[in-house]
């Protein structure tokens, strides 16, 4: 068919799925698995507007074809609940490419210990990105519910797959890995409308942007097609205008009398971090933390990275001993570490901890933090499936004993010298508006973490991506220390004040970037996004109404 011909059948919402030739497939009368397979390829484009790769145009070319997807289930069906089992199909079929896409580098934690793991390496590959994708297949059913057959159907879509990631991030323990708002949160201008509306109104926002050219060739008239594109465009504009205006021109101010160190060793997760190697791992923290400063100032606060030692650093009189003799008078190390609790009568082992420790220049531990949010099958197993591995021989990544226990809150971390600290260790720093414990403002955040399980992949970059958003969400500097990277002093507009490159041996010396005041964000964020979505949906629902033939 002609390409002046396909025009002409776009004049009738009914038909409104012939676009392009090349598009024929998402017509109702094509093959399934022609459509299926174009949403899956749509969906791993997605993928290339992440970081590290941060390419915008990728967000247009995921979106724009998954609403010509959609427009492809329009035509009338002899069963109402056809169109919204064919749109579920279709956003299963593009969150399993998109997730495919973007989380590929999880495999890389299953060769680490390749004789125990890689066998099962296709289910973290394939099998976590199957069970996701059934997070935008919901939001693809949602949206086709309130599709309609103009450009409000844009607002559909976004709605649908904000509802959708909103539940990806809270259900199950949540998993906000990736979510479309990180398209716009890893550039620096427009990440700082995260100040007003965090990672999920970022995530509507980019789905409104990016889905927004669909409409240039499926409206009705000039002003039906350019209409959406344009507001996009110009929300674009405006996102970055914003951002000019809110970071200063000047550096930010430091907190008097604090020089940070973070010590970043790039030890491999391998054989070498082994209780064996305790020694030289050890006398290698200790080289790379006494390294002479630039400006030859002692530091009053070194801080190393999740996980730092394969033993039980409280119970090591000898390495607590090592540490003090590290420390000037005065100055405290800030270290991940797990932790053990006595054992309860007629248990032969306590329960243990992922934590945060604080040691002060006697070798003493001032206080813990202990990690709220585990990482399921990596920290601990879902205690339904407990039973069911054990008995085939398997077990958590992690090699301790039943796994560790949460925290049964969230606290402030309170270290000498500093304000008070929003700890937060690994993953448990992807999660917007969980950041902050009940109680008094923290003046920064506190990020360790242990990404060498990810080699040199995506996955670090992310990570670092996400964490860094926290900072601008909440107006508070950024401390983040890293294995094998990225470690980096984050200011609290989200600017990266000093970092160290992913799998670099070194040291960053740095003053702590001053807190700016609680954001929009901080204060009103999920209420904000609550009214932006109940008004975009009271808009489709009373449209919709005026459209009641349309299926």
């Amino acid at each position: 068919m002609r390409l002046s011909a396909k025009r002409d059948v776009l004049t009738e919402a009914s038909d409104i799925a012939g676009i392009l030739p090349v598009f024929a497939a998402l017509g109702s009368g094509a093959r399934s698995w022609h459509r299926w397979l174009m949403a899956f390829a749509a969906g791993a484009v997605g993928a290339f507007a992440m970081p590290p790769f941060g390419f915008l145009p990728a967000l247009v070319l995921s979106l724009v074809p998954a609403i010509w997807l959609l427009d492809g289930t329009m035509k009338g069906s002899p069963s109402r609940w056809a169109p919204l089992k064919a749109a579920a199909v279709l956003g299963w079929c593009w969150g399993f490419g998109y997730f495919v896409a973007g989380l590929w580098w999880l495999g890389a934690a299953f060769l680490v210990e390749a004789d125990q793991f890689a066998w099962a390496m296709p289910f973290g590959v394939l099998g976590l990105p199957a069970l996701l994708a059934f997070f935008p297949a919901f939001g693809f059913m949602l949206a086709r519910l309130l599709w309609l057959p103009d450009a409000r159907r844009i607002l559909a879509f976004a709605l649908g797959l904000t509802v959708a990631e909103w539940l990806r991030g809270y259900l199950f323990t949540g998993f906000p890995w990736n979510s479309p708002g990180m398209a716009l949160g890893q550039h620096l201008w427009l990440m700082q409308s995260a100040s007003l509306v965090g990672l999920y109104g970022l995530t509507f926002l980019s789905l409104c942007i990016g889905a927004a050219p669909a409409v240039l060739l499926t409206g009705r008239t000039a002003r039906a097609r350019w209409t959406a594109p344009i507001l996009a465009a110009a929300l674009l504009v405006g996102m970055a205008g914003f951002g000019v205006w809110r970071v200063p021109a000047q550096a930010s101010a430091t907190v008097p009398d604090i020089r940070l160190r973070i010590m970043q060793p790039n030890l491999p997760q391998d054989a070498k971090f082994n209780p064996r190697n305790r020694d030289a791992i050890m006398r290698h923290y200790l080289t790379l933390s006494a390294r002479p400063g630039r400006d030859g100032a002692a530091p009053t606060h070194i801080i190393w990275p999740e996980s730092a030692f394969p033993f039980l650093l409280h119970r090591d009189a000898g390495s607590l001993a090592q540490i003090a003799a590290l420390l000037e008078p005065g100055s405290v190390l800030i270290a991940g570490a797990a932790r053990m609790d006595e054992p309860l009568p007629g248990e032969a082992v306590g329960k243990f901890y992922n934590a945060i420790q604080v040691i002060d220049d006697q070798g003493t531990i001032l206080g813990s933090y202990d990690k709220a949010h585990l990482v399921p099958f990596g920290e601990y197993v879902p205690k339904f499936l407990d039973a069911l591995i054990r008995a085939v021989g398997l077990r958590q990544f992690v090699h301790i004993p039943g796994g560790f226990e949460p925290a049964e809150k969230r606290m402030v971390l309170s270290i000498p010298g500093l304000p008070p600290v929003a700890a937060t260790i690994c993953y448990e720093a992807i999660f917007p508006g969980e950041i902050l414990a009940d109680g008094p403002r923290p003046n920064l955040i506190l990020n360790v973490t242990n990404d060498a399980w990810f080699g040199e992949t995506p996955g670090p970059y992310q990570h670092f991506a996400q964490a860094r958003l926290r900072a601008v969400e909440e107006g508070l500097p950024l401390v983040r220390a890293a294995n094998t990277g990225i470690s980096a002093i984050v200011d609290s507009y989200g600017r990266v004040v000093d970092n160290l490159p992913l799998s670099v041996e070194g040291i960053i010396d740095s003053g702590l970037p001053v807190a700016e005041p609680a954001t929009v964000y901080s204060k009103w964020g999920k209420f904000s996004l609550t009214v932006t979505l109940v008004i975009c949906l009271m808009l489709l629902v009373v449209r919709r109404g005026q459209h009641s033939t349309f299926p």
